[in-house]
């Protein structure tokens, strides 16, 4: 049975993209080697205007994709022991360019001092590692979930563009 415009939908429920940010401590991270090959991984990480930052070694797989500037995609995803529908988890998924930022620039010193203000003090240990690096993940589009019937399209500020009414769910 196709579900038609004329049919009872559910009622979207209002974007809070700026709250699930600020609720969430670490990222999920989607890129692709010089390959193609998928690696996923995650990675603790700050918010400074509308710029991602994460602290991360060249000992892990995903560090190499992204300071090569590959294509990454990054993932904000409500913690499933606070989920009320394991289906329907509040997330906002981004298309996201990267930059590596020059060790003891000025924005690696304040974003530093932001990780360890948010992270604790591990973070004084690894930034001093010499396999750390800082990586900017600046959003390009993505998209936002909070329920069944309520997903959005967001822009590179993070703010909802509109309401994603134009698929249809079906069901045998």
């Amino acid at each position: 049975m196709n579900h038609t415009n004329t049919e009872k939908k559910t009622k979207p429920v209002a974007p809070k993209v700026k709250e699930l940010i600020a609720n969430t401590k670490s990222v999920i991270l989607a890129t692709v080697d010089a390959e193609g090959n998928p690696n996923s991984s995650y990675a603790p990480f700050v918010q400074v205007e509308q710029t991602f930052y994460i602290l991360v070694s060249f000992m892990a797989r995903h560090t190499k994709n992204l300071s090569e500037g590959r294509k990454t995609s990054v993932m904000f995803i409500e913690d499933e022991s606070a989920t009320k529908q394991i289906y329907a988890r509040e997330r906002l998924t981004l298309e996201a360019t990267t930059s590596q930022i020059e060790r003891d620039s000025e924005i690696w010193n304040n974003v530093i001092a932001k990780l360890k203000e948010n992270h604790g003090k591990v973070v004084d240990v690894i930034s001093e590692m010499g396999d750390f690096i800082l990586i900017a993940l600046q959003p390009v589009k993505g998209s936002y979930v909070n329920g069944f019937g309520s997903a959005y399209f967001v822009d590179s500020n993070l703010e909802i563009i509109e309401h994603r009414n134009d698929v249809n769910h079906q069901s045998k």
